[in-house]
């Protein structure tokens, strides 16, 4: 009998080399036999570095040994952690599409909606710092570029006007620095901080020749690596089929300029509950509005026939 077909719940295969995780046996076993065979079937096995890559069409020295070091780093951590890689495929799926139109509208390089999976894994998240939503914007930053962020509406929670803003700051660092990996490096460690140390250092403005503190120095080949995997999914061990990706859920606006006294009573207006109504529209960030300006909003109801709850 093969060893696949004693293997009771999943294998993942790594390239030419596979990993095998056995979590049921078909016979019972002793301890010590279960262990020898748990040493047997269980390995790990090292990832071939790509012969080359390219972040937005500038390459990666791959030929410097640091830069295949950190790479290796990076690919090795977001492969070997397979249930955060699917999850990511999965929301992938869903937000790609959203992400993708608009940086092409606003001039961005494809590559960049690999920054947001670094950022907050396709979440509508914050970080410890106060950064949030999909693109982790803190508050000064995102008020700075036009975004309404206050008690009641927070729009670095809007994946399409966050994308937008994301999209208008990059291209400002990418005028600075002349490089499109800078920019992303920019992104985390901002315009000042990079600019700092280019200075410092008497560098170039090349981000792989600059010594930067251990995140920023990290994020561009996070990124990397997000793209390389998720461009490459059996290639990475990844094994899943259409249906199991999260589906895009068609919507249509609802423009509003009164004041909403109520979510709850809104989202039942049209056909939905008070849950729906805020997993399509996060920036509300209340259970009503006051608008007493009379501003237009534009807020997303989900078309019928995708949640039974209120339709």
């Amino acid at each position: 009998m093969s060893i696949l077909s004693k293997i009771g719940l999943v294998t993942v295969l790594f390239g030419v080399s596979s990993l095998c995780v056995n979590a049921v046996q078909e016979t019972p076993t002793t301890n010590e036999n279960l262990e020898k065979k748990l040493v047997n079937d269980y390995n790990v096995y090292a990832l071939p570095i790509p012969e080359t890559m390219d972040f937005a069409g500038e390459p990666v020295p791959l030929n410097e040994p640091d830069i295949r070091e950190r790479m290796d780093r990076e690919l090795l951590v977001n492969t070997y952690w397979q249930s955060n890689g699917l999850l990511i495929f999965k929301r992938a799926n869903k937000y790609f599409p959203i992400i993708e139109p608009l940086l092409e509208k606003y001039g961005l390089p494809d590559d960049f909606k690999y920054l947001a999976v670094a950022e907050s894994g396709l979440e509508n998240n914050s970080s410890p710092a106060g950064a949030a939503g999909f693109w982790h914007f803190l508050k000064s930053t995102g008020r700075e570029y036009g975004l309404e962020i206050n008690d009641y509406v927070d729009e670095r929670y809007n994946l399409e006007k966050a994308t937008e803003v994301a999209a208008e700051y990059l291209k400002k660092s990418k005028e600075r620095f002349g490089s499109w990996t800078l920019a992303a490096a920019a992104y985390n460690a901002g315009n000042y901080g990079v600019s700092k140390q280019i200075d410092r250092q008497k560098a170039s403005n090349n981000y792989y020749d600059i010594l930067l503190n251990d995140e920023t120095s990290r994020y561009v080949f996070r990124i990397l690596a997000f793209k390389e995997i998720l461009s490459n999914p059996e290639k990475y061990g990844f094994n899943f089929r259409e249906k199991d990706l999260y589906q895009p859920i068609p919507t249509y606006t609802v423009k509003v300029t009164t004041p909403v006294d109520d979510f709850a009573d809104f989202a039942k207006q049209h056909g939905i509950n008070y849950k729906i109504l805020k997993i399509h529209n996060p920036w509300l960030r209340d259970t009503y509005l006051k608008n007493a300006s009379g501003k237009e909003y534009y807020i997303e109801i989900p078309e019928k026939g995708y949640y039974s709850a209120g339709q």
